[in-house]
């Protein structure tokens, strides 16, 4: 078998198993759904299925780099041709909502176990790192990509103080039931002018001060 023939046939398989577990984490709950159910479910044997993942937890983090690749794609276009900070962050926050819908059901179920902070399912754990970091790279694109005027040392931050606010978006959408979650949607439209009118008067002389405590005790929390 040609060496790309099995590269396709093994990323075909590592998909198959991914959503397997995510259909069965939705319909049967994390805790009760098995690697050998999700192996017999997907037609490949429980060996095969360790090979690609060795735990439940490690397929719960292919699910982030899925979810963050897919609103990275969402977002091109928006960060390609909008320059107006307050359009490119409300756009790269409906993105998310969007692209995470299919998802909703499960996340609900899902969030007692990413909310545990000692949990390495956590948005905050070092287990997912990778894909926190490229979710607050979207941030950064977010901010370098605007026409705003910034104190450069909040600039430095923003990226990661936006992903924080997008965390509490998240937390709004688990728990959000209206309709086509719109109730996420407004809470998105009504933040984003308020976090838009905070940066634009960061980098005036009586704003400075303020910006740099405020930089200040994130560091000390996050240390």
């Amino acid at each position: 078998m040609e060496p790309t023939t099995r590269t396709a046939k093994s990323e075909h398989t590592r998909e198959l198993i991914v959503e397997t577990a995510l259909r069965l984490f939705r319909e049967r709950g994390f805790e009760a759904t098995t690697m050998r159910a999700i192996a017999a479910e997907a037609g490949v044997s429980v060996g095969n299925a360790y090979y690609y993942f060795a735990s439940k937890e490690q397929l719960i983090q292919a699910y982030y780099e899925r979810s963050q690749a897919e609103h990275e794609a969402a977002c091109e276009r928006i960060l390609a041709e909008e320059r107006d900070f307050g359009a490119r962050l409300r756009g790269v926050l409906r993105a998310w909502v969007e692209v995470s819908e299919p998802y909703h059901a499960f996340a609900v179920k899902f969030f007692k176990h990413a909310a545990e902070p000692d949990n390495p399912l956590s948005p905050f754990s070092a287990e997912s790192s990778p894909a926190r970091d490229r979710a607050i790279g979207i941030y950064r694109e977010v901010v370098e990509g605007a026409d705003i005027r910034v104190d450069p040392e909040l600039r430095a931050e923003l990226p990661e103080l936006l992903w924080l606010a997008s965390m509490g978006v998240v937390l709004y959408w688990v728990h959000d039931s209206s309709p086509g979650c719109e109730r996420t949607y407004r809470l998105i439209d009504l933040s984003v002018p308020l976090i838009e009118r905070l940066v634009a008067v960061s980098w005036l002389p009586g704003m400075r001060g303020i910006a740099r405590d405020f930089i200040a005790a994130v560091h000390e929390l996050r240390a």
